[in-house]
Protein backbone atom coordinates (compact mmCIF):
# COMPACT_ATOMS: atom_id res chain seq x y z
CA UNK A 1 0.00 0.00 0.00
CA UNK A 2 1.47 3.45 -0.91
CA UNK A 3 0.89 6.60 1.10
CA UNK A 4 0.53 9.89 -0.22
CA UNK A 5 1.58 13.18 0.68
CA UNK A 6 1.97 16.90 -1.04
CA UNK A 7 4.34 16.90 -4.13
CA UNK A 8 7.62 18.18 -2.32
CA UNK A 9 8.64 20.86 -4.87
CA UNK A 10 12.82 19.41 -4.21
CA UNK A 11 11.82 17.00 -6.44
CA UNK A 12 11.78 19.52 -9.21
CA UNK A 13 15.34 19.65 -8.15
CA UNK A 14 16.59 16.60 -8.59
CA UNK A 15 20.76 17.22 -9.46
CA UNK A 16 20.67 19.40 -5.90
CA UNK A 17 19.62 16.26 -4.11
CA UNK A 18 21.70 14.09 -5.53
CA UNK A 19 25.09 16.37 -5.12
CA UNK A 20 23.68 16.44 -1.43
CA UNK A 21 22.96 12.55 -1.54
CA UNK A 22 27.10 12.41 -3.03
CA UNK A 23 28.89 13.81 -0.31
CA UNK A 24 27.87 11.49 2.49
CA UNK A 25 28.32 8.21 0.64
CA UNK A 26 31.50 9.47 -0.61
CA UNK A 27 32.39 9.94 3.08
CA UNK A 28 31.19 6.36 3.73
CA UNK A 29 32.80 4.68 0.82
CA UNK A 30 36.06 6.62 1.83
CA UNK A 31 36.08 5.27 4.94
CA UNK A 32 35.70 1.44 3.95
CA UNK A 33 39.37 1.58 2.81
CA UNK A 34 41.08 4.67 4.53
CA UNK A 35 41.64 2.73 7.24
CA UNK A 36 44.07 0.22 5.75
CA UNK A 37 46.93 2.48 6.06
CA UNK A 38 46.66 3.37 9.59
CA UNK A 39 46.26 -0.03 11.13
CA UNK A 40 50.26 0.23 11.64
CA UNK A 41 49.61 3.55 13.49
CA UNK A 42 46.73 2.49 15.39
CA UNK A 43 48.42 -0.80 16.62
CA UNK A 44 51.76 0.94 18.15
CA UNK A 45 50.00 3.47 19.31
CA UNK A 46 47.16 2.02 21.61
CA UNK A 47 49.94 -0.81 22.23
CA UNK A 48 47.78 -3.64 21.14
CA UNK A 49 48.12 -7.12 19.34
CA UNK A 50 47.62 -7.37 15.24
CA UNK A 51 44.64 -9.51 16.40
CA UNK A 52 43.17 -6.73 17.92
CA UNK A 53 43.67 -4.48 15.19
CA UNK A 54 42.55 -6.56 12.72
CA UNK A 55 38.95 -6.12 14.34
CA UNK A 56 38.95 -2.26 14.07
CA UNK A 57 38.19 -3.32 10.24
CA UNK A 58 36.55 -6.33 10.57
CA UNK A 59 33.74 -5.08 13.13
CA UNK A 60 33.32 -1.69 10.48
CA UNK A 61 32.23 -4.27 7.48
CA UNK A 62 30.11 -6.59 9.30
CA UNK A 63 27.95 -4.05 11.06
CA UNK A 64 27.82 -2.46 7.48
CA UNK A 65 27.66 -5.58 5.56
CA UNK A 66 25.13 -7.90 7.32
CA UNK A 67 22.00 -5.44 7.74
CA UNK A 68 22.28 -4.49 4.01
CA UNK A 69 18.88 -6.26 3.05
CA UNK A 70 17.06 -4.95 5.97
CA UNK A 71 17.91 -0.85 5.85
CA UNK A 72 17.13 -0.91 2.08
CA UNK A 73 13.76 -2.32 2.65
CA UNK A 74 13.50 0.43 5.90
CA UNK A 75 13.76 2.73 3.19
CA UNK A 76 10.72 2.16 1.25
CA UNK A 77 9.00 1.94 4.47
CA UNK A 78 10.19 5.01 6.39
CA UNK A 79 11.22 6.75 3.60
CA UNK A 80 14.78 7.00 2.27
CA UNK A 81 15.52 10.51 3.24
CA UNK A 82 14.80 9.80 6.78
CA UNK A 83 16.45 6.52 6.86
CA UNK A 84 19.67 8.72 5.35
CA UNK A 85 19.61 11.43 7.76
CA UNK A 86 19.76 8.62 11.01
CA UNK A 87 22.56 6.56 9.50
CA UNK A 88 24.12 9.70 8.72
CA UNK A 89 23.94 11.19 12.42
CA UNK A 90 25.23 7.64 13.54
CA UNK A 91 28.11 7.49 11.14
CA UNK A 92 29.74 11.07 12.38
CA UNK A 93 28.95 10.63 16.13
CA UNK A 94 30.71 7.32 15.86
CA UNK A 95 33.66 8.90 13.61
CA UNK A 96 33.79 11.63 16.75
CA UNK A 97 33.96 8.90 19.64
CA UNK A 98 36.51 6.77 17.46
CA UNK A 99 39.19 9.82 17.27
CA UNK A 100 38.61 10.06 20.85
CA UNK A 101 39.20 6.65 21.63
CA UNK A 102 42.49 6.78 22.95
CA UNK A 103 41.50 9.45 25.85
CA UNK A 104 37.87 7.64 26.84
CA UNK A 105 37.92 5.41 29.94
CA UNK A 106 38.62 2.00 29.12
CA UNK A 107 40.55 0.26 26.78
CA UNK A 108 41.49 2.55 23.71
CA UNK A 109 41.58 -0.39 21.44
CA UNK A 110 38.14 -1.53 22.79
CA UNK A 111 36.42 1.82 22.27
CA UNK A 112 37.90 1.93 18.63
CA UNK A 113 36.48 -1.67 17.60
CA UNK A 114 32.82 -0.69 19.10
CA UNK A 115 32.74 2.61 17.61
CA UNK A 116 34.06 1.23 14.45
CA UNK A 117 30.82 -0.89 14.64
CA UNK A 118 28.55 1.52 14.96
CA UNK A 119 30.58 3.48 12.04
CA UNK A 120 29.21 0.64 10.32
CA UNK A 121 25.36 0.15 11.07
CA UNK A 122 25.38 3.91 10.09
CA UNK A 123 26.83 3.30 6.77
CA UNK A 124 24.45 0.42 6.01
CA UNK A 125 21.76 2.92 6.57
CA UNK A 126 23.01 5.46 4.52
CA UNK A 127 24.19 3.34 1.71
CA UNK A 128 20.85 2.08 0.14
CA UNK A 129 19.08 5.23 0.21
CA UNK A 130 21.35 7.04 -2.09
CA UNK A 131 20.80 4.80 -4.77
CA UNK A 132 17.23 4.45 -4.08
CA UNK A 133 16.60 8.36 -4.10
CA UNK A 134 18.28 8.81 -7.27
CA UNK A 135 16.23 5.47 -8.79
CA UNK A 136 13.04 7.65 -7.88
CA UNK A 137 13.65 11.27 -8.75
CA UNK A 138 15.02 10.79 -11.66
CA UNK A 139 12.97 9.27 -14.77
CA UNK A 140 14.59 6.28 -16.45
CA UNK A 141 15.25 7.80 -19.42
CA UNK A 142 18.16 10.27 -17.37
CA UNK A 143 18.92 8.20 -14.44
CA UNK A 144 22.29 7.14 -16.17
CA UNK A 145 23.41 10.62 -16.37
CA UNK A 146 22.48 10.38 -12.19
CA UNK A 147 24.25 6.66 -11.70
CA UNK A 148 27.37 8.02 -13.75
CA UNK A 149 28.08 10.67 -10.63
CA UNK A 150 26.67 8.00 -7.54
CA UNK A 151 29.38 5.27 -10.12
CA UNK A 152 32.30 8.00 -10.54
CA UNK A 153 31.97 9.06 -6.24
CA UNK A 154 31.94 4.85 -5.39
CA UNK A 155 35.22 4.73 -7.60
CA UNK A 156 37.31 7.45 -7.19
CA UNK A 157 36.60 6.99 -3.27
CA UNK A 158 37.39 3.33 -2.97
CA UNK A 159 40.28 4.18 -4.50
CA UNK A 160 41.06 7.85 -2.65
CA UNK A 161 40.69 6.23 1.10
CA UNK A 162 44.29 5.02 0.93
CA UNK A 163 45.65 7.91 -0.43
CA UNK A 164 44.05 10.41 1.91
CA UNK A 165 44.45 7.73 4.50
CA UNK A 166 48.49 8.15 4.50
CA UNK A 167 48.83 11.66 3.87
CA UNK A 168 46.41 12.70 7.56
CA UNK A 169 48.69 9.47 9.14
CA UNK A 170 51.68 10.74 8.17
CA UNK A 171 51.03 14.35 9.02
CA UNK A 172 48.47 14.59 11.62
CA UNK A 173 48.07 11.14 13.12
CA UNK A 174 45.80 8.54 12.93
CA UNK A 175 43.11 10.05 14.50
CA UNK A 176 42.68 12.29 11.91
CA UNK A 177 41.34 9.88 9.66
CA UNK A 178 38.19 9.57 11.59
CA UNK A 179 37.97 13.22 12.83
CA UNK A 180 38.35 14.26 9.49
CA UNK A 181 34.59 12.99 8.89
CA UNK A 182 32.60 15.05 11.33
CA UNK A 183 32.94 18.54 9.35
CA UNK A 184 32.12 16.58 6.12
CA UNK A 185 29.22 14.56 7.89
CA UNK A 186 27.65 18.08 9.23
CA UNK A 187 27.56 19.72 5.73
CA UNK A 188 25.79 16.52 4.41
CA UNK A 189 23.62 16.55 7.16
CA UNK A 190 22.57 20.69 6.27
CA UNK A 191 22.56 19.96 2.51
CA UNK A 192 20.22 16.83 2.83
CA UNK A 193 17.67 18.76 4.89
CA UNK A 194 18.39 21.30 2.43
CA UNK A 195 17.48 19.56 -0.93
CA UNK A 196 16.79 15.88 -0.35
CA UNK A 197 12.86 15.68 -0.72
CA UNK A 198 10.38 14.15 1.37
CA UNK A 199 9.32 10.60 -0.88
CA UNK A 200 6.04 8.68 -0.80
CA UNK A 201 6.27 6.09 2.04
CA UNK A 202 4.71 2.40 1.42
CA UNK A 203 3.06 0.61 3.80
CA UNK A 204 4.77 -2.74 4.68
CA UNK A 205 3.99 -5.25 6.92
CA UNK A 206 7.97 -6.14 8.15
CA UNK A 207 8.81 -9.60 7.49
CA UNK A 208 10.80 -9.98 11.33
CA UNK A 209 11.64 -14.03 9.99
CA UNK A 210 13.44 -12.46 7.27
CA UNK A 211 15.00 -10.15 9.35
CA UNK A 212 16.32 -12.72 11.38
CA UNK A 213 16.91 -14.92 9.15
CA UNK A 214 18.92 -12.67 6.46
CA UNK A 215 21.03 -10.98 9.47
CA UNK A 216 22.22 -14.45 11.35
CA UNK A 217 22.99 -15.74 7.83
CA UNK A 218 25.23 -12.92 6.21
CA UNK A 219 27.04 -12.71 9.44
CA UNK A 220 27.89 -15.94 9.85
CA UNK A 221 29.06 -16.01 5.98
CA UNK A 222 31.02 -13.00 6.38
CA UNK A 223 32.49 -13.33 9.63
CA UNK A 224 33.68 -17.00 8.40
CA UNK A 225 35.29 -15.59 5.13
CA UNK A 226 37.17 -12.25 7.19
CA UNK A 227 38.58 -14.20 9.57
CA UNK A 228 39.33 -17.61 8.16
CA UNK A 229 43.27 -16.39 6.98
CA UNK A 230 43.54 -15.79 10.84
CA UNK A 231 42.28 -18.96 12.46
CA UNK A 232 43.79 -21.10 9.39
CA UNK A 233 40.44 -21.90 8.10
CA UNK A 234 39.71 -24.32 11.04
CA UNK A 235 36.73 -26.33 11.99
CA UNK A 236 34.41 -23.47 13.30
CA UNK A 237 35.14 -21.13 10.53
CA UNK A 238 34.37 -23.30 7.78
CA UNK A 239 31.25 -24.69 9.87
CA UNK A 240 30.16 -20.38 10.10
CA UNK A 241 30.38 -20.21 6.61
CA UNK A 242 28.56 -23.42 5.43
CA UNK A 243 25.72 -22.53 8.45
CA UNK A 244 25.68 -18.99 6.88
CA UNK A 245 24.93 -20.54 3.22
CA UNK A 246 22.30 -22.84 5.11
CA UNK A 247 21.01 -20.25 6.56
CA UNK A 248 20.35 -18.19 3.42
CA UNK A 249 19.45 -20.57 1.08
CA UNK A 250 16.93 -20.79 4.23
CA UNK A 251 16.23 -17.08 3.57
CA UNK A 252 15.06 -17.03 0.32
CA UNK A 253 12.72 -20.32 0.70
CA UNK A 254 11.40 -18.38 3.58
CA UNK A 255 10.65 -15.18 1.03
CA UNK A 256 9.39 -17.79 -1.19
CA UNK A 257 6.40 -19.54 1.15
CA UNK A 258 6.37 -16.62 3.23
CA UNK A 259 2.68 -16.00 2.70
CA UNK A 260 3.04 -11.95 3.78
CA UNK A 261 5.09 -9.81 2.53
CA UNK A 262 8.84 -10.88 1.94
CA UNK A 263 11.44 -9.03 3.09
CA UNK A 264 13.38 -9.31 -0.07
CA UNK A 265 10.74 -9.94 -2.68
CA UNK A 266 12.18 -12.49 -4.84
CA UNK A 267 9.93 -11.14 -8.03
CA UNK A 268 12.46 -8.38 -8.62
CA UNK A 269 15.42 -11.11 -9.77
CA UNK A 270 12.60 -12.12 -12.41
CA UNK A 271 13.74 -8.52 -14.16
CA UNK A 272 16.71 -10.19 -16.27
CA UNK A 273 18.85 -6.95 -15.93
CA UNK A 274 18.74 -6.65 -12.14
CA UNK A 275 20.08 -10.19 -11.60
CA UNK A 276 22.56 -10.08 -14.30
CA UNK A 277 23.79 -6.43 -13.04
CA UNK A 278 24.08 -7.83 -9.28
CA UNK A 279 26.03 -10.36 -10.69
CA UNK A 280 28.08 -8.24 -12.56
CA UNK A 281 28.99 -5.90 -9.63
CA UNK A 282 29.86 -9.03 -7.37
CA UNK A 283 32.19 -9.81 -9.44
CA UNK A 284 33.84 -5.59 -9.69
CA UNK A 285 33.81 -6.18 -5.41
CA UNK A 286 35.48 -8.99 -5.93
CA UNK A 287 38.08 -7.54 -8.22
CA UNK A 288 38.68 -4.11 -6.93
CA UNK A 289 39.38 -5.59 -3.31
CA UNK A 290 41.25 -8.45 -4.40
CA UNK A 291 44.00 -6.27 -7.03
CA UNK A 292 44.35 -3.50 -4.95
CA UNK A 293 46.26 -5.35 -2.09
CA UNK A 294 49.06 -7.20 -4.17
CA UNK A 295 50.30 -4.03 -5.75
CA UNK A 296 50.58 -2.47 -2.13
CA UNK A 297 52.87 -4.77 -0.69
CA UNK A 298 54.56 -5.24 -4.00
CA UNK A 299 55.22 -1.81 -4.06
CA UNK A 300 56.18 -1.43 -0.63
CA UNK A 301 57.81 -5.04 0.38
CA UNK A 302 59.91 -4.85 -3.23
CA UNK A 303 60.06 -1.20 -4.49
CA UNK A 304 60.53 0.48 -1.07
CA UNK A 305 57.77 3.08 -1.09
CA UNK A 306 56.03 4.16 1.85
CA UNK A 307 52.32 3.51 2.11
CA UNK A 308 51.37 7.21 1.30
CA UNK A 309 53.18 6.92 -2.38
CA UNK A 310 52.12 3.27 -2.60
CA UNK A 311 48.52 4.46 -2.59
CA UNK A 312 49.69 7.42 -4.99
CA UNK A 313 50.79 4.81 -7.32
CA UNK A 314 46.49 4.42 -7.75
CA UNK A 315 46.35 8.28 -8.79
CA UNK A 316 45.51 7.33 -12.46
CA UNK A 317 42.90 5.36 -11.78
CA UNK A 318 40.94 7.54 -9.56
CA UNK A 319 41.06 10.50 -12.30
CA UNK A 320 40.34 8.24 -15.03
CA UNK A 321 37.10 6.74 -13.10
CA UNK A 322 36.64 10.56 -12.13
CA UNK A 323 36.39 11.32 -15.75
CA UNK A 324 34.68 8.32 -17.33
CA UNK A 325 31.97 7.86 -14.77
CA UNK A 326 29.93 10.94 -15.99
CA UNK A 327 30.99 10.02 -19.94
CA UNK A 328 29.43 6.28 -19.56
CA UNK A 329 26.24 7.62 -17.47
CA UNK A 330 25.32 10.21 -20.37
CA UNK A 331 26.21 7.59 -23.03
CA UNK A 332 24.11 4.70 -20.70
CA UNK A 333 20.59 7.25 -21.32
CA UNK A 334 21.39 6.51 -25.20
CA UNK A 335 23.19 2.87 -25.63
CA UNK A 336 22.20 -0.81 -24.73
CA UNK A 337 23.96 -1.49 -21.66
CA UNK A 338 26.15 -3.84 -23.03
CA UNK A 339 28.19 -1.77 -25.13
CA UNK A 340 29.57 0.34 -22.37
CA UNK A 341 29.66 -2.50 -19.29
CA UNK A 342 31.63 -4.93 -22.17
CA UNK A 343 34.26 -2.75 -22.96
CA UNK A 344 34.56 -1.68 -19.11
CA UNK A 345 34.91 -4.75 -17.58
CA UNK A 346 37.53 -5.48 -20.39
CA UNK A 347 39.36 -2.43 -19.85
CA UNK A 348 39.07 -3.51 -16.07
CA UNK A 349 40.68 -6.77 -16.56
CA UNK A 350 42.90 -5.62 -19.18
CA UNK A 351 44.72 -3.39 -16.43
CA UNK A 352 44.97 -6.28 -14.08
CA UNK A 353 47.07 -8.42 -16.30
CA UNK A 354 48.82 -5.81 -17.50
CA UNK A 355 50.29 -5.56 -14.16
CA UNK A 356 50.49 -9.34 -13.89
CA UNK A 357 52.89 -8.52 -17.36
CA UNK A 358 54.71 -5.68 -16.28
CA UNK A 359 55.33 -5.95 -12.50
CA UNK A 360 59.26 -6.50 -11.85
CA UNK A 361 61.61 -6.02 -8.69
CA UNK A 362 63.56 -3.05 -11.34
CA UNK A 363 60.77 -1.57 -13.09
CA UNK A 364 60.39 1.91 -13.46
CA UNK A 365 57.79 2.92 -11.19
CA UNK A 366 56.34 5.76 -14.20
CA UNK A 367 55.46 2.25 -16.53
CA UNK A 368 53.42 1.26 -13.50
CA UNK A 369 50.67 4.19 -14.31
CA UNK A 370 49.96 2.95 -17.56
CA UNK A 371 47.97 -0.27 -16.42
CA UNK A 372 46.48 2.13 -13.23
CA UNK A 373 45.21 4.43 -16.00
CA UNK A 374 43.91 1.53 -17.73
CA UNK A 375 41.88 -0.08 -15.22
CA UNK A 376 40.50 3.31 -13.86
CA UNK A 377 38.58 3.96 -17.73
CA UNK A 378 37.53 0.29 -16.98
CA UNK A 379 36.20 1.46 -13.67
CA UNK A 380 34.72 4.54 -14.97
CA UNK A 381 32.45 2.38 -17.54
CA UNK A 382 31.24 -0.39 -15.03
CA UNK A 383 29.48 2.02 -12.36
CA UNK A 384 27.12 3.44 -13.58
CA UNK A 385 25.92 1.45 -16.57
CA UNK A 386 25.32 -1.14 -14.00
CA UNK A 387 24.04 0.78 -11.39
CA UNK A 388 21.29 1.86 -13.61
CA UNK A 389 20.45 -0.75 -15.25
CA UNK A 390 19.82 -2.63 -12.00
CA UNK A 391 16.67 -0.31 -11.45
CA UNK A 392 15.33 1.36 -14.33
CA UNK A 393 12.57 -1.46 -14.70
CA UNK A 394 12.48 -1.67 -10.73
CA UNK A 395 8.50 -0.59 -9.36
CA UNK A 396 9.57 2.38 -7.08
CA UNK A 397 7.73 0.92 -4.45
CA UNK A 398 10.71 -1.61 -4.22
CA UNK A 399 13.64 0.57 -4.95
CA UNK A 400 15.20 0.41 -1.60
CA UNK A 401 14.70 -3.56 -1.75
CA UNK A 402 16.23 -3.62 -4.95
CA UNK A 403 19.25 -1.16 -3.47
CA UNK A 404 19.45 -2.79 -0.43
CA UNK A 405 20.19 -6.13 -2.68
CA UNK A 406 22.90 -4.69 -5.09
CA UNK A 407 24.64 -2.83 -2.52
CA UNK A 408 24.78 -6.56 -0.73
CA UNK A 409 25.89 -8.40 -3.80
CA UNK A 410 28.78 -6.02 -4.24
CA UNK A 411 30.18 -6.04 -0.52
CA UNK A 412 29.99 -9.86 -0.37
CA UNK A 413 32.18 -9.59 -3.33
CA UNK A 414 34.12 -7.78 -1.73
CA UNK A 415 34.34 -9.39 1.02
CA UNK A 416 34.73 -12.68 -0.63
CA UNK A 417 37.42 -11.03 -2.60
CA UNK A 418 39.51 -10.32 0.69
CA UNK A 419 39.01 -13.59 1.71
CA UNK A 420 40.46 -15.41 -1.52
CA UNK A 421 43.04 -13.05 -1.42
CA UNK A 422 44.31 -13.57 1.93
CA UNK A 423 44.44 -17.17 1.48
CA UNK A 424 45.94 -17.15 -1.85
CA UNK A 425 48.42 -14.67 -1.08
CA UNK A 426 49.45 -16.30 1.71
CA UNK A 427 50.11 -19.72 -0.45
CA UNK A 428 51.66 -18.43 -2.95
CA UNK A 429 54.57 -16.59 -0.31
CA UNK A 430 54.99 -20.02 0.72
CA UNK A 431 55.74 -21.69 -2.66
CA UNK A 432 57.82 -18.77 -4.00
CA UNK A 433 59.82 -17.76 -0.84
CA UNK A 434 60.40 -21.23 0.47
CA UNK A 435 62.98 -22.21 -1.76
CA UNK A 436 65.41 -18.98 -1.09
CA UNK A 437 64.59 -19.15 2.64
CA UNK A 438 65.95 -22.81 3.08
CA UNK A 439 69.04 -21.79 1.47
CA UNK A 440 69.70 -19.05 4.16
CA UNK A 441 71.93 -19.64 7.32
CA UNK A 442 70.14 -20.58 10.19
CA UNK A 443 68.07 -17.76 12.26
CA UNK A 444 68.72 -15.51 9.32
CA UNK A 445 65.31 -12.74 8.90
CA UNK A 446 63.37 -12.14 5.80
CA UNK A 447 62.16 -8.96 7.18
CA UNK A 448 63.67 -5.58 8.75
CA UNK A 449 62.53 -4.78 12.20
CA UNK A 450 60.78 -1.33 11.79
CA UNK A 451 60.56 -1.67 7.86
CA UNK A 452 58.03 -3.33 5.16
CA UNK A 453 60.39 -3.29 2.47
CA UNK A 454 62.51 -7.12 2.12
CA UNK A 455 65.93 -7.06 2.51
CA UNK A 456 68.41 -7.28 0.14
CA UNK A 457 68.84 -11.42 -0.06
CA UNK A 458 69.58 -12.80 -3.22
CA UNK A 459 66.08 -13.96 -5.30
CA UNK A 460 64.32 -12.81 -2.80
CA UNK A 461 62.24 -10.08 -4.08
CA UNK A 462 62.34 -11.98 -7.05
CA UNK A 463 60.50 -14.02 -5.84
CA UNK A 464 57.81 -12.16 -3.46
CA UNK A 465 57.10 -10.02 -7.05
CA UNK A 466 56.54 -13.72 -8.83
CA UNK A 467 54.16 -14.38 -5.12
CA UNK A 468 52.03 -11.20 -5.83
CA UNK A 469 51.48 -11.89 -10.41
CA UNK A 470 50.75 -15.20 -9.25
CA UNK A 471 48.10 -13.21 -7.06
CA UNK A 472 46.62 -10.76 -9.06
CA UNK A 473 45.83 -13.43 -11.87
CA UNK A 474 42.47 -14.40 -10.14
CA UNK A 475 41.08 -11.08 -9.45
CA UNK A 476 41.90 -10.26 -13.79
CA UNK A 477 40.08 -14.00 -14.07
CA UNK A 478 36.79 -12.93 -11.87
CA UNK A 479 36.38 -9.78 -13.86
CA UNK A 480 35.60 -12.20 -17.50
CA UNK A 481 33.21 -14.01 -15.45
CA UNK A 482 31.58 -10.55 -15.36
CA UNK A 483 31.83 -9.91 -19.18
CA UNK A 484 29.93 -13.46 -19.71
CA UNK A 485 27.04 -11.96 -17.47
CA UNK A 486 27.01 -8.46 -18.93
CA UNK A 487 26.78 -9.72 -22.60
CA UNK A 488 23.13 -11.00 -21.92
CA UNK A 489 21.94 -7.59 -20.62
CA UNK A 490 18.65 -6.83 -22.50
CA UNK A 491 17.28 -3.34 -24.28
CA UNK A 492 16.36 -1.43 -21.31
CA UNK A 493 11.84 -0.46 -22.17
CA UNK A 494 12.62 3.13 -22.56
CA UNK A 495 15.35 2.49 -25.58
CA UNK A 496 13.11 -0.09 -27.34
CA UNK A 497 11.36 1.06 -30.55
CA UNK A 498 8.06 3.27 -29.46
CA UNK A 499 8.16 3.35 -26.18
CA UNK A 500 6.90 6.55 -24.36
CA UNK A 501 9.73 8.55 -22.07
CA UNK A 502 8.47 7.92 -18.37
CA UNK A 503 7.24 4.29 -19.39
CA UNK A 504 6.48 1.89 -16.96
CA UNK A 505 6.06 4.26 -14.10
CA UNK A 506 9.16 5.38 -14.00
CA UNK A 507 9.06 9.41 -13.78
CA UNK A 508 8.63 10.63 -9.85
CA UNK A 509 5.26 12.41 -12.28
CA UNK A 510 3.78 9.21 -13.20
CA UNK A 511 4.83 7.72 -9.41
CA UNK A 512 3.34 10.24 -7.91
CA UNK A 513 0.21 10.20 -10.13
CA UNK A 514 0.21 6.53 -9.49
CA UNK A 515 0.48 6.84 -6.08
CA UNK A 516 -2.36 8.91 -5.87
CA UNK A 517 -4.62 6.92 -7.80
CA UNK A 518 -3.81 3.88 -4.95
CA UNK A 519 -3.45 5.59 -1.59
CA UNK A 520 -6.65 6.95 -0.42
CA UNK A 521 -6.11 4.53 2.52
CA UNK A 522 -4.72 7.36 4.47
CA UNK A 523 -1.21 9.34 4.67
CA UNK A 524 1.81 8.54 5.83
CA UNK A 525 4.05 11.43 4.72
CA UNK A 526 7.77 10.77 5.28
CA UNK A 527 9.00 14.15 7.90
Amino acid sequence: MTAQHEHDPRQDRPWRALAALVLGFFMIMIDTTIVIVANPSIQTSLDTDTSSVIWVTSAYLLAYSVPLLVTGRLGDRFGPRRIYLAGLVIFTVASLWCGLADVLPGSAIGELIVARAFQGLGAALLTPQSMAVITRIFPSERRGAAMGLWGATAGVATLVGPILGGVLVDALGWEWIFFINIPIGVVAFILAIAFVPRLSTHRHRFDWGGVALSCLGMFLLVFGLQEGENYDWNGWIVASIAGGVVVLIGFVVWQRFNRGEALVPLRIFRDRNFSLASGVMTTVGFSMTASFVPLIYFLQAVRGMTPTESALMATPSALMTLIGAPLAGRLSDRVHPALLAVPGLLLTSGGTWLYVAMISPDIPWGWLLIPSAVQGIGFGFLFSPIASTATRNLPLSQAGAGSGVFNTVRQVGAVVGSAALAALISARIDADLAPIVAQLPPGTSVTQSGSTQLPDVPGLHAAFTDAMRETLMLPGAVVLVGVVLAVFFARPRFLRPGAEPGEAGSTPESAVTAEAAAAKAGSLPER
